[in-house]
């Protein structure tokens, strides 16, 4: 019985004997996805990931052959019975493991069926994302309890530009757009460059005032009235919070005021996206460390690639557990650096490709129309940009307390555990 794997030997070739545990082994039946997981997964695990095409029919074949890994990864999409091929790969695997499951279902009850009835650790459902496997399967993999900070309340977003005139707050505003309007999830934008918020206020169609200068600068005055009052409406769900100063009256920002604005944020609202401007000043590494996730904007030249590598060696904050993702903007296949050089040469994964749109892109924008409305392919870059930063996996607003297992049937053992019958 011969396999074909991502990363090893077939497992004909392998010995069947006792050998010393593998750490964590994994099975996903698309390209796309084991890669996913190789770079989300590098930054959990000791050990190299062994990760092999495949699905959980697969996974049963071997597991029935060797010894059983620390973790297990399956992946139950387009199996016809997922429900009873975890069933059969209960029966091959050892008692305590953590198997953790992708699949297509995205429904919260067939979530509930998955972890709460087969025991399975961890389920979270295509297309993946680093941020999926990072924010689900990376602290059950690294045995390490996720920060509580990061799981209570909205997800916070950092996109900054590697140098000014990047297209990072166009991105950053239309990302926005996405979250609050396309997606109908409560979004606040804050422009924090407190000179020029009058752009990210044209390009969403509003006004802008002085909310986000009087929060910096009196952060006792923050609370969920305030914010109400100085987020300048946009949409039903989409708010934006900026300032426009003259550039010679000088901003003192008070010391811990951005922790505070974010944290208050956060209560309120599901995404909080965040456009820091390329010269940044400290509060805004305060935003930029409290961020869950960073987005660099980049350009296709030398220069611009110097500048983005400036930017990703800036240490992670205490809640961002993956690397940044990287945004190639304003690429023309004729002129500039190919995201295949920029790999080769500089070792940087363009995460996203945006390509250039010319004149008609700017000044669609100046007229106060996202230009996510009109311009297909930029859509479509917003679209994975939003999946790869958040906008995925199964939200645990949406499920209740635990409930009584469904299949905890006599004499069942369940995925990493032994049950007896429900009372």
């Amino acid at each position: 019985m011969g396999i074909n794997a991502a990363s090893g030997p077939m497992i004909a070739d392998q010995p069947l004997g006792r050998r010393k545990r593998a750490s964590v082994i994994g099975f996903a039946n698309d390209a796309q996805s084991i890669a996913v997981l190789r770079d989300a997964l590098s930054a959990y695990s000791n050990e190299s990931v062994d990760l092999r095409r495949g699905d959980v029919r697969t996974a049963t074949e071997v597991m029935a052959q060797t010894e059983s890994p620390d973790v297990l990864i399956v992946d139950i999409s387009d199996v016809p019975t997922p429900m009873q091929a975890l069933s059969h790969l209960a029966d091959v695997v050892e008692p305590g493991i953590q198997v953790l499951v992708i699949g297509d279902a995205v429904d919260v009850d067939f979530y509930r069926q998955v972890t709460r009835g087969l025991g399975v650790a961890e389920y979270i459902f295509k297309p993946i994302s680093r941020e999926m496997v990072g924010r689900y399967f990376g602290p059950l993999i690294s045995r390490q309890a996720a920060p509580v900070e990061a799981d209570r309340g909205g997800r916070v977003i950092a996109v900054v530009g590697a140098r000014g005139g990047v297209g990072a707050t166009t991105i950053a505003a239309n990302l926005a757009w996405q979250f609050g309007v396309s997606a109908n999830r409560h979004t606040v934008f804050i422009e924090a460059d407190l000179h020029r918020g009058a752009a990210a206020a044209m390009m969403l169609g509003t006004t802008v005032g002085s909310g986000l200068k009087m929060a910096l600068e009196r952060p006792d005055r923050i609370d969920s009235l305030f914010i109400e009052r100085s987020a300048q409406a946009v949409s039903g769900r989409l708010h934006l919070l900026a300032s426009e100063e003259k550039f010679g009256v000088r901003t003192e920002p008070a010391p811990g005021a951005a922790q505070r604005l974010i944290e208050t944020l956060r209560l309120r609202y599901n995404f909080v996206i965040i456009d820091i401007p390329p010269v940044a000043l400290f509060n805004h590494f305060d935003m930029l460390d409290l961020a869950h996730h960073r987005v660099v904007v980049f350009d296709p030249s030398l220069s611009g690639l110097r500048d983005a590598m400036r930017v990703v060696s800036i240490p992670n904050g205490p809640f961002q557990t993956q690397r940044p993702t990287m945004v190639l903007n304003r690429f023309d296949p004729k002129v500039g650096l190919t995201p295949q050089r920029i790999e080769a040469e500089a070792g940087i994964t363009v995460d996203i490709t945006i390509q250039e749109f010319g004149p008609q892109f700017t000044q669609h924008g100046n007229m106060g129309k996202p230009a996510v409305e009109k311009f297909k392919p930029f859509r479509q870059a917003i679209l994975d940009l939003s999946h790869e930063v958040g906008l995925g996996g199964v939200s645990r607003t949406d499920i209740s307390q635990p409930a009584r297992p469904r299949f905890a049937l006599p004499g069942l053992r369940l995925l990493g555990r032994s049950t007896s019958p429900a009372t």
